[in-house]
């Protein structure tokens, strides 16, 4: 599907270091950013921008933070055509930690949160903005929130200055139908404003939701290599790039990275399609409880899981 004004960004590094808490080699970070520049990828979301005050160094690695020293250590002055993300979560980055656009080599901000703080995240992502960077609004969990918060968060996003507001389906229990109702929301909500789609995978539905809504006017399409991201994961860029048939897009490069790079994580890491986090997506719920089930003993005991999760629905 060939449209001139798609743009994919990769999110490997900064999803999947949920998973190991971005302890990422310099090798591995550098392999999967080649990667992406050799196959024409728009951008690439090297990881999180975070205070220090926020984590502990000792516990996650650097691209929780995105400092501009570990940056230039792995990707040099960035002189290609790619352009770097970072995402700041709400409460998690002081205003003062984020440096001016001109002495940072990160191009986009993407700020997330819910939407009790969309007020909050307008602020941050307009101040972003006033720094020199693009920006985005990545409105998480949006499956649980009912019509008329949404509804206000929507109207609140169309009188800021963010141009790019993202659905994110955070637990991955949105069907195409459920999307392409969202998206055309959107639409009509955000006259004006770019859309984006972040899909997670655990009904196995990443890559179709994406399609859904590309078909339906969202330009900004995250996906990451192997479906590499938290529990479930993500829509698979390599299956995306394959789809989208345009010419600016190189599959070689990202099968290359995924060779050398990521495969060899799923060793080490357990994430992708499992039927825990089939569960949690198919009951709409976050995908800690499965996370830390699969991270037990218990991993392949399906069925006491889903009795467990079914308890936990019966309490709520």
């Amino acid at each position: 599907m060939y449209k001139a004004d798609i743009k994919v960004m990769d999110c490997t590094v900064r999803d999947g270091g949920l998973m190991n808490k971005w302890q990422f080699s310099d090798d591995f970070v550098r392999g999967v950013y080649k990667g992406c520049v050799e196959a024409g990828v728009d951008y690439m979301e090297i990881g999180y921008k975070s205070s220090e005050s926020a984590f502990s160094r000792d516990e996650v690695g650097p691209w929780k933070f995105c400092d501009d020293k570990d940056l230039r250590r792995v990707v040099g002055d960035n002189d290609t055509k790619l352009k770097l993300s970072a995402m700041a979560d709400i409460g998690r980055i002081a205003p003062e930690d984020i440096p001016p656009a001109n002495e940072s080599l990160i191009d986009m901000m993407r700020v997330a949160c819910y939407c009790h703080q969309v007020d909050k995240a307008i602020w941050l992502a307009e101040h972003c903005m006033d720094k020199g960077y693009e920006v985005t609004i990545n409105l998480m969990a949006v499956s649980k929130v009912n019509e008329s918060d949404l509804d206000e968060a929507l109207a609140t996003l169309a009188k800021s200055r963010v141009p790019i507001i993202y659905v994110v389906d955070s637990f991955g229990s949105l069907y195409c139908e459920s999307i392409e109702k969202l998206v055309k929301k959107y639409a009509a909500a955000l006259p004006g404003k770019e859309l984006g789609i972040h899909a997670h995978n655990n009904m196995q539905l990443a890559m179709s939701n994406t399609v859904t809504s590309l078909i339906n006017g969202v330009t900004m399409l995250d996906a990451t290599l192997l479906g590499m991201g938290r529990g479930a994961g993500n829509c698979p860029i390599e299956i995306l790039i394959a789809f989208l048939k345009n010419p600016k897009y190189r599959l070689l490069p990202l099968l290359e990275a995924i060779q050398t790079q990521v495969k060899p994580w799923q060793e080490k890491i357990d994430w992708g399609y499992h039927i825990p986090y089939l569960i949690t997506g198919a009951l709409n719920e976050h995908p800690r409880s499965a996370m830390q089930w699969m991270d037990s003993e218990k991993k392949d005991d399906f069925v006491a899981f889903m009795k467990e999760m079914h308890d936990y629905e019966l309490l709520e």
